[in-house]
């Protein structure tokens, strides 16, 4: 089936990758090396930095501090010199960390199950996330496809019916792969007719995948196992009988053929059903870009085998080859049918020899052009969908027309258009919230959807592409009266007069008072859109009284290419003063105070976290930065896939870059001595994708510089990744702690510590 743009796998790879590539080109190495961009000065070696080798540092009156030496590692940046005194934590497994992470651990689980409002948080949460939930129906040949969990459940289940009113029967359980729930069902790609099905496993949060192939008649798996992948789909050909992948070479030195270098590119293959793996045939390598990526797509009809070469998050390039005739062991007759890197483009389906393309060529806010094989040159592209005020979020080609899906100030509008380009109309939506899905085949007489919003979960919709009628297929029935809330959207400037949105998500009835509980919540990046949608926790926090605020920062997707652009690199400031102003405009509106007002932000948004308590310490009561990019003089280090993300940082071996990265990396900008507001870091030992040593240092940093007795926390949870598969019991205990450390020191009731726990003597003020 083909997918709804390639905008979507780029949102996920951003969300649960970061991925894509912005490199150096020759001329900017070349210039980097002669300036002496980066000359490292070895700090001493790992095994002088035991734990039993330096003094612990005492957090007075009663929180001690596990200590680790700070070293005399620098690198100097085009003439300048920059200490780097935790530069062994980038070695995960040395003992001196091992231990230091097993002590933080210690420090802080005492700590947060010390507060009597944990255990009932804790309690609720549990009882909250158990209801029944549903993904989208998908048809392959004549049978449907869905996920469904009972709510008992850590992991969904995989299922598979003969038609949409038949009784479904379980063809994928992860909650039987592993008896702690840590190994999931990561994605999976089905064949066309329905009888075959491709599924990766996770084990532990890792975005390593292992691939298999199970029939989907008898619930059985073939002997075919894939290994070497992260981040690839499956393009299977029509006939189900192989497929095209994407993976990376084996690293050196690796006997298993089991352990992949991520330090390199991918290429694509070609696997034949019932082979192993050393016998797929390599079809694509891109040899002349030593960053680019290239990942495979096959039109529903067979014909087009598309391969998109990613680099960055704000361009893409398309190469195309006619599989007619093609042979495995035969070159690909491929045209670099889109390679003016000028934009994004996603693959949305094909009429014979017309292909059609989601892109931000020439339109910031999108555009739905067709490419006629035939005369392939930019100048003969047609536009079918002109760009608009909206920003097209996602869109799709599905029963011989377009569903596009828009943002209107980060609300779902969905519009249908004809294969000619004509307004056929719009499909309803329950409210103002967020839409996703309609995702099918060109000749789909049917398509799905689900909408959400901050108090509403999400329900699934079927969509009839002959009649434009709209039914619910499946709504989730929630312990939680959604009509006692109200959801706002405000509008504030920012520093340099920029209007920014903001949801407010509320209790109808609650004062206004200047004293509410706050939690603000941003990202800012990666052309990201946070539109609204049902979280438990968060249900969980309004139920407690508390306010919860979304920010829609620059550097996410809500207006466009433009709206992206303005808050990377050399803007990434920009980013921080938006969220900044977000707080500011809470407090100036009668919502909070500076002591009730609390950010959180994972991933890009634990780099937003971190940048923003640093520099505006006075404005937040907490701050909860999570699996965080902190160390942006060398993130990129970790991997290839962490310097792709330089489409949206820059890097610090580039001299421009180097001087906006310097200004607010959180790990180079703790000042000794000032006054942090308390905050609990949280990160985990399997997060291969923003490796947890950004939060390690940062963490040291920040406990070794603060200048109050505020608390700094660090919690690193095991058998766990950046968060995608993690199990439910695990969720739960992982907010359970965030709301427990919010609940302290926002001084809400229950917040205060037992006092029989000494791990919880006296570390605020307000204590």
């Amino acid at each position: 089936m083909s997918q709804p743009s390639l905008r979507p796998l780029l949102v996920a790879l951003a969300l649960l990758a970061l991925t894509g590539c912005s490199p150096l080109n020759s001329a900017q190495k070349s210039n980097a090396v002669q300036a002496g961009a980066v000359v490292t000065t070895p700090s001493p070696k790992p095994g002088v930095q035991s734990v039993a080798a330096v003094a612990t540092k005492t957090l007075r009156p009663g929180l001690t501090y596990p200590a680790f030496a700070r070293g005399d590692h620098r690198d100097t940046y085009f003439g300048e010199t920059v200490a780097d005194p935790y530069r062994v934590m980038e070695n995960v497994d040395d003992p001196a960390v091992r231990t230091w992470v097993a002590g933080q651990n210690q420090l802080a689980e005492p700590y947060l199950t010390g507060i009597p409002a944990r255990a009932s948080l804790k309690d609720r949460l549990t009882k909250l996330w158990t209801f029944e939930r549903f993904g989208l129906p998908a048809r392959y040949g004549q049978r449907y496809f869905f996920q469904r969990n009972d709510g008992r459940q850590n992991q969904s289940v995989l299922y598979v019916a003969d038609a949409l009113d038949a009784a479904p029967r379980v063809l994928i359980d992860p909650n039987a792969f592993s008896k702690d729930a840590t190994v999931s069902l990561a994605s999976y790609d089905i064949a066309p007719q329905g009888d075959l099905i491709a599924y990766a496993v996770s084990d532990g949060g890792t975005d390593w995948r292992t691939w298999r192939i199970r029939r989907v008649a008898d619930g059985q798996d073939l002997t075919d196992e894939l290994h070497l992948t992260k981040f690839t789909s499956i393009a299977w050909m029509p006939d189900g009988k192989s497929f095209f992948y994407s993976r990376y070479p084996q690293r050196t030195g690796d006997t298993t053929g089991l352990v992949g270098d991520d330090r390199q590119q991918v290429a694509v293959y070609y696997h034949v059903v019932g082979q192993p793996q050393t016998a797929d045939v390599p079809v694509y390598a891109v040899t002349d870009h030593k960053t680019r990526n290239p990942y495979a797509t096959v039109s529903d009809d067979g014909r087009w085998l598309l391969i998109s070469i990613s680099d960055g998050f704000d361009r893409n390039a398309i190469h195309v080859a006619d599989l007619t005739g093609w042979q495995p062991g035969q070159s690909l007759p491929l045209q670099r049918t889109l390679d003016q890197w000028d934009g994004l483009y996603g693959f949305l389906g094909n009429d014979a020899g017309v292909l059609y393309f989601q892109t931000t060529s020439g339109a910031p806010r999108g555009r739905i052009i067709a490419v006629d094989m035939s005369r392939p040159a930019a100048i003969e592209w047609q536009t079918l969908v002109p760009e608009a005020a909206e920003t097209i979020s996602n869109a799709s080609y599905v029963g011989g027309k377009f569903v596009v899906n828009v943002l209107q100030d980060a609300r779902s509008r969905v519009r249908l258009y004809s294969r000619s380009g004509v307004v056929l109309g719009a499909v309803p939506l329950p409210g103002l919230g967020s839409a996703a899905g309609f995702g099918g085949r060109g000749d789909d007489t049917e398509t799905f959807f689900s909408y959400t919003d901050y108090l509403t979960p999400a329900a699934v919709y079927r969509y009839d592409m002959t009649n434009g009628t709209t039914t619910l297929f499946r709504s989730p029935s929630v312990d939680f009266r959604g009509v006692d809330y109200v959801t706002e959207q405000v509008f504030y400037q920012s520093k340099d007069g920029t209007r920014v949105p903001m949801f407010l998500t509320y209790r109808r009835d609650l004062p206004k008072d200047g004293r509410r509980p706050t939690l603000l919540y941003g990202y800012g990046g990666f052309d990201i859109s946070l539109t609204p949608g049902f979280s438990v926790p968060i249900a969980v926090w309004l139920e407690q009284g508390g306010v919860y605020a979304v920010a829609n920062l620059r550097g996410g997707g809500e207006y466009g290419a433009a709206w992206h652009e303005a808050g990377t690199k050399q803007h990434k400031q920009n980013v921080f003063d938006d969220f900044i102003a977000a707080g500011e405009w809470l407090v100036k509106s009668g919502w909070t105070a500076p002591d009730r007002l609390a950010i959180h932000g994972r991933s890009n948004g634990g780099l937003l976290i971190g940048a923003t308590l640093l520099q505006r310490p006075d404005l937040f009561a907490a701050a909860l930065p999570g699996v965080g990019v902190l160390d942006m003089l060398r993130y990129h280090t970790a991997s290839a896939n962490a310097r792709g993300w330089s489409s949206d940082y820059g890097l610090s071996e580039v001299e421009s870059d180097y001087r906006a990265l310097k200004q607010y990396s959180p790990v180079h900008n703790v000042q000794e001595g000032r006054c942090y507001p308390p905050t609990l870091i949280t990160t985990a030992d399997h997060d291969d994708r923003v490796v947890p040593w950004n939060s390690f240092k940062f963490g040291a940093a920040l406990q070794h510089a603060q200048g109050c007795p505020n608390p700094v926390l660090l919690r690193v949870e095991t058998r766990a990744g950046h968060g995608a598969g993690k199990p439910t019991w695990m969720q739960v205990e992982d907010w359970a702690d965030q709301f427990a450390f919010l609940f302290r020191h926002l001084q809400m009731p229950g917040g205060a510590p037992n006092s029989t726990n000494n791990a919880g003597n006296g570390n605020t003020a307000q204590d």
